[in-house]
């Protein structure tokens, strides 16, 4: 292990184990601080134009990871050169779009991946004060807002038989002071608790074999707080802070979008979509199941009572959590990789074809009440903070904001 942590400096640093200091504004990861993307910002606009470009920035490479806000900054990660080798992690000022520094590292594990992603396919996350960023290559590099180099980790060095010909693109949560990274593929599959002060590992699950794209999902309770790691066997949820397991549902499973939940009901991909209970004492419950919210590429998104889900036609639906009703559909300009975000009674859509799209939820059959075509192709899930909307192609990042 020691011969595979590649420090800038002394590895201990006290200021990565003091308490988090996360805004209510910041977008520190995946699918925002709660993994659901849902945002509270009551400012984002909502009839789009072009003067809604608050500004827009140039890339130095690929990328699919969605841009993550943490105390005015935007942090993205891009990968460049023949063969990807060539990995980014960008800071821009969220005022002006100005570059606040720009971090390059060498790849040290595999490249390979499809055409359409790349190998920076994983959303950094935060704690407030420091950005771990994970390649698709297992590189794990963590920074503090500056800049700074506190580790970098070759993650093949110790486990060389990680092998996905298509790229991986799960995303790592921070949560109880622990980074959790989940990395399933055709061959070693695994899930790392590591200790965001060295980069060493706390704990470490094996995980079923076989290409999975899901992101943890973070579950908060009174005395704890769960992640929940999906691959096709089912759900497993564990204690992040000690890897051991809380419960499992074992009725399979999607390897593409993420199960989402609402706080008290879990919404899972699983053979269309599942609403489980978790249980304090033994596995969750089943409260229903439907075939019509089946979403494609997408994770679903859950807000006021209602369940959303983008399908391969670029149908989105509405169902009631209670019981998985189908409210409405509503055909948008797709097809969609990026998951939709959530805030009052409107859901942002980011479409492949370059679409943003605005849908009124409260409308009796929804309704698209701002459209932006920003004319790239567009797989990032958006972020939200500070009353925008942050969008990244593989060559631009936006700031889409009200005039």
């Amino acid at each position: 292990m020691k011969r595979t942590l590649l420090l800038a400096a002394a590895i201990a640093f006290a200021a990565l184990v003091e308490p988090a200091a996360l805004s209510a504004a910041d977008w520190p990861q995946f699918r925002g601080p709660n993994t659901d993307c849902v945002s509270t910002d009551t400012q984002l606009p909502v009839e789009l134009a072009p003067e809604n470009i608050a500004w827009k920035t140039t890339l130095p490479g690929r990328g699919l990871s969605a841009p993550i806000v943490v105390a005015g900054r935007v942090i993205l990660t891009c990968s460049s050169g023949p063969l990807q080798e060539r990995l980014h992690v960008l800071c821009y000022n969220a005022a002006d779009g100005t570059l606040r520094w720009h971090r390059q590292f060498w790849t040290t594990g595999r490249t390979m991946c499809h055409d359409k992603t790349s190998v920076a396919a994983s959303t950094p996350a935060s704690d407030g004060k420091h950005i771990v960023a994970l390649f698709s290559s297992n590189d794990m590099a963590c920074l503090d807002l500056e800049g700074n180099l506190r580790w970098f980790r070759g993650i093949t060095r110790d486990y060389p038989n990680v092998s996905n010909s298509l790229g991986m693109a799960a995303s790592p949560v921070w949560v109880d002071q622990t980074i959790v990274a989940q990395v399933e593929n055709d061959s070693e599959s695994y899930c790392l608790g590591i200790d965001p002060a060295s980069g060493r590992n706390r704990w470490k699950l094996n995980r079923p074999i076989g290409a999975n794209w899901t992101s943890p999902l973070i579950l908060r309770e009174s005395s704890r707080n769960l992640v929940v790691l999906q691959s096709k066997s089912g759900l497993d949820a564990i204690d992040a802070r000690t890897g051991k397991a809380a419960w499992s549902y074992t009725d399979g499973a999607s390897t593409i979008p993420s199960s989402v939940s609402d706080g008290e009901t879990l919404f899972a991909v699983s053979q269309g979509i599942t609403a489980l209970r978790p249980s304090a004492s033994g596995p969750p419950s089943q409260l229903w199941r439907s075939g019509q919210l089946t979403p494609a590429t997408a994770s679903p998104v859950v807000h006021g009572g209602r369940l959303y889900t983008l399908n391969n036609a670029g149908v989105l639906s509405c169902g009631k959590t209670v019981d998985g009703a189908r409210l409405w559909q509503l055909r948008l300009k797709g097809p969609f990789s990026g998951t939709p975000l959530v805030a009052g009674k409107h859901l942002y859509c980011v479409g492949e074809k370059g679409h943003v799209q605005v849908v009124d939820t409260a409308a009796p059959e929804g309704k698209v009440v701002g459209e932006l075509d920003l004319g790239e192709m567009l797989l990032a899930t958006p972020a939200a903070a500070d009353g925008a909307l942050y969008v990244r192609s593989n060559t631009q990042l936006w700031k889409i904001a009200r005039r």
